[in-house]
């Protein structure tokens, strides 16, 4: 006799680099979305959504020429064998969609939007493949006013959300800068672009790595703590020292000559630097003239943010306060959006160079640091009061119940399982609700229900020496005539909310 084939059962577990979102983590980014929209509304920006996949060839990433195009972006192959991928974040498709519409859209262009984007990295702790940005961007216009505005709109989101002046600061620089500093140590040539790339992406990692974590990955290459090696830029210490000098020389004010004016030619800054601190100038005076000092956005050429698009101010939020972690230690958020202009990144499509600016916040991040200044409330949405059914053929009748609690505005569920009264009551602690309403055949008789306030009942049942004191008693369980249990029970939230 053949053996009886085991059916095959999925192991329930969760993918790898990805969460699951609970309940009150889910409420807490629908307030934030909420109140970063109405931000970026009030600026004139308006809403746009695109879909979660774009052509991998739209994304403007460097993938490699393999049968996968997977570097870095979650792939699949269309009908057509077309390949597609996951949005890496929302600039991109952004960019394919100006393109598409150039000829429709007024220009500028003013836009902001939210959603998952996806990136195939290596996940660790506190970071997911997935996760949530909510960006704005102005495409269609190089005036260096748009980055100012971008700048001065990061700083009142921080606001808007509950992060005192002070406790954030808005740090802006200029690609220009770092422009001449690998002008400088001789990494501007067409042959070193993929160095440059690195050295770019080491330097965006200064506060996360530190000095030498940064110096090794300009140099050989550094290895994490898990083993992983990241190659290095393999410069000289020479020009190690150069880099280095440069970035944690931060600044108040840019200077008008600096490490980058030291030239092999001679003591004069070169023209991208020059033309960088133009830039930054005016930005610093539109924001002093619209009311941001110094104290919510500083000029600081540190920022190097790390993606190859940007060409001209690059800026970062940063949260300067502290909080204590699980060990005692004092932590710093640090960054929780960036962005900057990114010039030439709509015309891979059309050949046609068409200036744009953006900023992007980086959702859980921002939620974590909000929590830690306990910005959210505990609960925010009351659990909802559960109608026991004492009788399975009188589901219509607690169903009437349920509908009448829900018009007047109370959150209300009826039972659905098929178990008795000691499962219901159970169920109904574990979903957390208040109160209870309950209706067997004598208060059916009677005209009544019979409401058990669950909170209260535990507090009184600590003094209770038995079960036949229980029953005597039934503490915080009352009965009140049928047209008064939509007053009774919200007598009973009302405890809850005081």
């Amino acid at each position: 006799m053949a053996k009886k084939q085991k059916s095959f059962k999925p192991k329930a577990r969760l993918p790898k680099g990805f969460q699951d979102i609970g309940a009150d983590d889910v409420r807490q980014v629908r307030q934030m979305l909420a109140s970063i929209g109405e931000v970026y509304e009030s600026y004139g920006f308006e809403p746009l959504e695109t879909p979660s996949f774009e052509y991998t060839d739209a994304l403007g990433k460097f993938l490699p020429d393999t049968d996968r195009p997977n570097a870095g972006v979650f792939s699949l192959q269309d009908d057509d064998e077309q390949w597609m991928s996951l949005r890496y974040d929302m600039t991109a498709p952004l960019a394919r969609y100006v393109a598409q519409n150039y000829q429709d859209i007024p220009k500028p262009f003013r836009r902001y939007t939210s959603g998952p984007v996806w990136r195939n990295e290596k996940p660790g702790p506190g970071r997911f493949r997935q996760f949530t940005q909510f960006d704005a961007d102005t495409v269609g216009t190089a005036n260096v006013a748009a980055d100012a505005e971008i700048c001065m709109l990061a700083a009142d989101t921080m606001e808007a959300l509950g992060i005192a002046r002070g406790d954030y600061v808005i740090r802006v620089s200029h690609r220009g800068l770092l422009d001449g500093i690998i002008e400088q140590i001789g990494l501007d040539g067409e042959d070193e672009a993929e160095r440059k790339l690195v050295v770019m992406r080491a330097i965006d990692k200064l506060d996360r790595l530190g000095v030498e974590g940064v110096r090794a990955l300009l140099g050989e290459g550094r290895k994490d703590e898990s083993g992983d090696y990241t190659p290095g830029a393999k410069l000289r210490e020479d020009q190690i020292a150069t880099v280095v000098g440069f970035v944690e020389q931060a600044v108040d004010q840019p200077p008008e000559r600096g490490v980058v004016a030291k030239r092999v030619d001679g003591d004069i800054p070169s023209q991208a630097y020059q033309d960088a601190l133009g830039d930054l100038a005016r930005i610093r005076e539109l924001c002093r003239a619209a009311g941001f000092g110094d104290n919510r956005i500083k000029i600081d050429q540190t920022v190097v943010r790390g993606l190859e698009y940007y060409t001209g101010p690059v800026f970062e939020a940063e949260l300067t306060f502290e909080v204590t972690n699980e060990d005692g230690q004092p932590v710093r958020f640090g960054s929780v959006g960036g962005g900057g202009r990114y010039d030439d990144l709509v015309a891979r499509f059309t050949g046609q160079k068409v200036p744009a600016t953006g900023f992007s916040i980086g959702v859980s991040r921002l939620q974590a640091a909000l929590n830690a200044l306990g910005k959210f409330e505990k609960t925010a949405v009351l659990p909802p009061v559960v109608v026991l059914v004492m009788d399975a053929e009188r589901q219509a009748d607690y169903q009437k119940m349920v509908r009448d609690l829900r018009a007047a505005g109370v959150r209300a569920e009826m039972y659905l399982g098929t178990s008795g009264m000691k499962a219901q009551m159970k169920y109904a602690d574990r979903r957390g609700a208040p109160c209870v309403v309950i209706q067997g055949e004598d208060e059916r008789v009677a005209g009544e229900v019979q409401i058990k306030d669950l909170a209260e009942g535990q507090r009184l049942s600590e003094g209770i020496a038995d079960a036949k004191e229980w029953r005597e008693t039934r503490p915080a369980q009352f009965s009140v005539p049928e047209g008064e249990l939509v007053r009774a029970v919200k007598d009973v939230l009302a405890r809850y909310l005081a």
